[in-house]
């Protein structure tokens, strides 16, 4: 019998995406809807089959385990306090060159806000910022730089006025900006990580795993940073065993590493 176990293995063989490392419940919901969307009923192996056979399909199915939500200066609070208090912690203990990853990017909005906020402290020169996800539609969305309306409402005046040009209902973003930040598609879950980070900003995405895949990636995190780097979380996530896996609070969503515990 073809069933939610067998689609979860065909799956990891054609995309290299562990079922296994997400929440059941909530995934299986998810694809279930997908499927009696396309197929007219819960079919696992039907929609299997047509995913090899469509492309397109393929690829939107991806999109839509992703969860691609993004905006620019998306809560408003956690960028106030980066500018303020987190960004002289992680240029005070750089070496000149600060080096950032946001992992599990979706369309380019929280890396291109980081790029941003540094152009008014630093010459973007010294700055270089890593750009990751799992799917490659949002990746090449966001190499071109070109955003909506709703994409861009949530940013400060300064912001938009000083990093965008308006043509017609499209919002551009400058070449200065878009040069900060390179793209890499890069599955949290399987792939090898980037190092020496001074801060690596991942929000509300690891909600969607399980807890052991939760602490894996955390871990591989912890790695990634230096030994005074920081991690940026989302507003709907804590890390529960932060120090255990090497981490401290050091502001509201903000953790900052530390040497793990011996056991």
């Amino acid at each position: 019998m073809y069933d939610y176990e067998s689609f979860k293995k065909d799956v990891y063989k054609l995309t290299n995406i562990n079922l296994d490392m997400y929440k059941e419940r909530q995934m299986k919901r998810r694809i279930e809807s997908l499927i009696d969307k396309n197929v007219g009923k819960v079919d696992y192996q039907a929609f299997y089959q047509a995913m090899v056979k469509d492309e397109a399909l393929l690829r939107s199915f991806i999109s839509y385990l992703t969860i691609n939500v993004s905006e620019f200066y998306r809560n408003p609070d956690q960028w106030k306090m980066f500018e303020d208090d987190i960004l002289p912690m992680i240029t005070k203990s750089s070496n000149g060159q600060l080096k950032i990853w946001s992992a599990a990017c979706s369309t380019g909005d929280e890396p291109y806000t980081i790029a941003m906020i540094l152009a008014k402290h630093m010459p973007l020169t010294k700055v270089k910022i890593y750009a990751t996800d799992l799917d490659n539609d949002v990746i090449a969305f966001a190499k071109n730089g070109v955003y909506s309306k709703r994409s861009v409402q949530g940013l400060p005046k300064e912001l938009l006025d000083n990093n965008f040009t308006l043509k017609d209902d499209d919002y551009i973003l400058s070449d200065k900006i878009k040069s900060t930040v390179e793209f890499r598609k890069h599955n949290l879950l399987e792939d090898n990580y980037p190092g020496d980070m001074d801060m690596i900003v991942c929000r509300n995405v690891v909600i969607y795993f399980t807890e052991e895949a939760k602490d894996e990636v955390y871990g591989k995190f912890h790695k990634a940073l230096k030994d005074s780097g920081v991690l940026f979380i989302g507003s709907t996530e804590q890390i529960v065993k932060s120090k255990e896996l090497g981490f401290e609070v050091c502001k509201s969503f903000f953790y900052k590493k530390i040497k793990k515990p011996l056991r």
